[in-house]
């Protein structure tokens, strides 16, 4: 049978969220890496932040931000009894976790 443009073989596909293979084992790798050279990114982190504190702290937050989820922030403003927007707001945080695990 053929298929339409735009139309795969498979219409379910992969769920949203869902890393492709490619992107779970770079994320598998990147871990790997991390844990197995832990003494060494300290002793490499250690020599940057004896010249700039700066710059090794902008280390850590590279290699972080390939390891940990990313945090968002949320704004909800509540609505009193006749549906206006009531004083206060609630502010929510969440973590969007990759759902590969």
């Amino acid at each position: 049978m053929a298929q339409r443009k735009g139309q795969t073989g498979n219409p379910n596909g992969r769920p949203k969220g869902i890393p492709n293979k490619a992107t779970r084992n770079a994320r598998e790798a990147i871990a790997a890496f991390v844990e197995g050279n832990t003494e060494r990114l300290n002793g490499w982190l250690d020599q940057i932040a004896a010249e700039n504190p700066k710059d090794a702290f902008n280390c850590v937050m590279a290699v972080m931000e390939y390891h940990l989820p990313k945090i968002a922030r949320t704004e909800v403003q509540q609505l009193d009894k006749n549906g206006n927007p009531a004083d206060n707001k609630l502010v929510v945080e969440f973590v969007n976790a990759p759902k590969d695990t």
